[in-house]
């Protein structure tokens, strides 16, 4: 599947995202009844202090953890979760859990996505750049979260994940949240070119900016993948992180950048 051409100015979301206010973003795809979804966002409900303010939710990223356990409380009470969300020590590999039932309080398996099956246990995802994937099968049994940075992304954290799931892979929808944008993100020659060595069609998603650098479409290579398993209704992108003020960018703000969780829940 080609990817979009790679724009010179910042792309705006445009059938992407339905805004709630400006705490949330919520996906705008044909899931089934059933199946719910959200993002946070930085203007949300949360009590960071700056640098992170204010509603940053990642655990690791500097902030005061007494700050980050009461803005993930927060976001189980402002969306109305059954349950609290099941969070992830990310480590942009590409291990799949299983969710089978509550979260533990003080376990964050070692994943960097999760498939469920069960009602009522929110899968979540958190990134400031890297791009978060959400699956949901037609008939809206089952649901799936990913975390991609371009390593997860070549080492198949997509495919992966639509391999746990038990729905065919023709009959799952996925949805592409907020990551760097294709004008906002450049990538080094070793990047392109560990793309480009496993699928010369990926070739169609880097635009070159000066010797050994490229601009690179990270949710163009997202669908690369996507179509080649069989997953062809995709939706989202359109976002970029690094301009568009509402999101955490670990490009944009460094080692102070909190993280932003996409949320996928069977209601």
């Amino acid at each position: 599947m080609p990817c979009a051409r790679i724009r010179s100015r910042p792309i705006r979301t445009t059938g992407a995202e339905s805004v709630a206010g400006n705490d949330w973003v919520m996906p705008d795809w044909p899931a089934p009844p059933g199946v719910r979804a959200a993002v946070s966002t930085r203007q949300g409900p949360g009590i960071s202090a700056p640098p992170y303010e204010r509603f940053n939710l990642g655990a690791s990223s500097g902030d005061a953890a007494e700050a980050v356990a009461a803005n993930r409380a927060e976001v189980q009470r402002a969306l109305g979760l059954p349950r609290a969300p099941h969070w992830l020590q990310q480590v942009h590999g590409i291990d799949v859990v299983e969710v089978h039932g509550p979260a533990s309080a003080d376990i964050r398996p070692r994943a960097d996505a999760a498939v469920t099956r069960v009602a009522g246990e929110p899968l979540a995802i958190l990134t400031a750049d890297c791009l978060p994937v959400l699956f949901c099968a037609a008939e809206g049994g089952e649901i799936g979260a990913a975390h991609a940075g371009w390593r997860g992304l070549l080492a198949g954290v997509l495919e992966a994940t639509i391999a746990r799931m038990q729905a065919p892979s023709s009959s799952l929808l996925a949805w592409l949240g907020p990551c760097i944008g294709a004008a906002s993100y450049e990538v080094g020659e070793e990047v392109r070119s560990a793309f480009v060595d496993t699928d010369a069609g990926a070739v169609e998603c880097f635009v070159s900016t000066r010797p050994g650098h490229w601009l690179c479409d990270l949710t163009g290579l997202a669908r690369r993948r996507l179509a080649q398993v069989g997953v062809e209704r995709v939706y989202g992108g359109g976002f970029d992180t690094l301009t568009d003020q509402r999101f955490y960018s670990y490009r944009r703000d460094g080692t102070h950048s909190g993280r932003f969780a996409s949320l996928i829940w069977l209601s």
